[in-house]
């Protein structure tokens, strides 16, 4: 049987080696060795690796290629994945600043491209601050049904 990269190799024309070459750009070495310290803090328990694996076969799934991500992972439930970190207004910024270096340091994407790109990305990232503020807001509010139960006689 043949593997999801290996499928996606051979529908895309692009073996796996040359669609990584896509980290040259370093977006994840500029995120793990971000130099501010509450940044790195984000991903300190995640696997740069596995990271890499799943932005990347997100965006080939999300841009209109194979569904590499939803067949490994299922659906992408962006907000329950990224619940275990905290996705503030201040991380997104941070995220996106990487993103849109890592987008201008590859000349083959257009300006029309680049600019769709980083729409997606700054809408996702918001997406997933509102996401990040709705949780903290419901660990913030007390049970209803605790405090309405009458007490044991």
């Amino acid at each position: 049987m043949q593997s999801l990269q290996e499928k996606a190799a051979q529908w895309s024309g692009v073996d796996q080696e040359d669609a990584f070459a896509i980290d040259g750009t370093n977006l994840f070495e500029k995120v793990y060795d971000d130099e501010e310290e509450w940044f790195r803090s984000i991903f300190a328990n995640s696997k740069k690796e596995e990271a890499i694996q799943n932005q990347y076969e997100f965006f080939v799934q999300r841009m209109g290629g194979p569904p590499l991500y939803s067949q490994r992972k299922g659906h992408p439930a962006l907000i329950g994945r990224h619940r275990p970190f905290p996705v503030t207004r201040q991380a997104a910024e941070r995220w996106l600043h990487h993103m849109q270096q890592a987008l201008d340091s590859v000349a083959e994407i257009d300006d029309d491209s680049k600019t769709k790109m980083m729409n997606f990305f700054r809408h996702t990232a918001f997406f997933l601050v509102a996401g990040d503020e709705l949780k903290n807001q419901n660990q913030q509010v007390p049970c209803k049904h605790a405090a309405s139960k009458p007490a044991a006689a």
